[in-house]
């Protein structure tokens, strides 16, 4: 088990009976960028077993957050949903990962199309500095099944207005963009579907995706992945990677 450590949970968070999130200690070794993901699990039979899992708090944080699901028959997240303030996680020693800004080229309007639990590594990109000082907007969208599944992203945003490290460039820059599927809401559609609509950029003010100005994150179920990526490529936007930064990137991480 050298490739992960122990580290302690300070802190657990229900939201729903699908949704949870947690923190845990942060060694002073563990450096990773925005948007970053980390192996992360517990020891099972003896061994442990690990899933990708997107760090969600900001790269300066002391602690170390994460947004998960709970998979009924899921091998680790059946456990890890029952973990409480104190146990051990096994953490893994190195963060990689394809949301980061490094794998953009600059542009001016920084779109993060999220579902579920893939809202974790915007949670990171959207309270990092960096993020405000590469693009004049920045537009969270997170698309739930249920109201309350949005909980987790609506208290995150309401927090960056009063973070004092990214509060008031947060606040000209970024706007919150939320929809539901399965229950009426102010906005119901997938975000794919508010795409094709022209609602998202009718109520944004915005001109649709162009790759000359628009950058692209995208996090979700691999079905979104691919409904999303074939709307940035019908766009022109290209595909970007850490060692060839692009328009758009993709994350393919996922917990079970």
């Amino acid at each position: 088990m050298a490739a992960v450590e122990p580290e302690t949970v300070t802190e657990v968070r229900h939201y729903t009976d699908r949704l949870f999130a947690f923190r845990l200690t942060r060694p002073q070794s563990f450096r990773f960028r925005s948007g970053e993901f980390v192996m992360l699990g517990l020891e099972v039979d003896g061994k442990p077993l690990l899933r990708a899992y997107s760090v969600a708090s900001p790269s300066w944080d002391e602690t170390l957050e994460f947004f998960s699901i709970k998979v009924p028959d899921g091998p680790l997240t059946s456990r890890l949903q029952n973990i409480q303030v104190g146990d051990q996680v096994l953490l893994g020693k190195k963060a990689t990962g394809t949301l980061v800004l490094d794998a953009l080229l600059p542009g001016k309007r920084l779109y993060l199309l999220s579902t579920g639990t893939g809202i974790a590594p915007f949670a990171s990109v959207i309270r990092d500095p960096e993020t405000y000082e590469r693009f004049d907007q920045v537009i969270l969208t997170h698309t739930c099944r249920e109201v309350a599944e949005l909980k987790y992203g609506q208290d995150l945003v309401e927090s960056i207005a009063e973070d004092p490290l990214v509060g008031e460039f947060a606040a000209g820059k970024l706007t919150y963009y939320p929809s539901v599927t399965r229950e009426p809401f102010e906005r119901k559609g997938r975000i794919t579907q508010l795409m094709d609509d022209g609602v998202i950029y009718d109520e944004l003010g915005v001109p649709p995706l162009n790759p000359e100005t628009d950058r692209v994150m995208i996090c979700g179920s691999m079905e979104m992945l691919a409904d999303c990526k074939d709307r940035c490529e019908a766009a022109g936007l290209t595909e970007g990677s850490n060692a060839r930064p692009a328009e758009y990137v993709v994350e393919k991480a996922f917990a079970g």
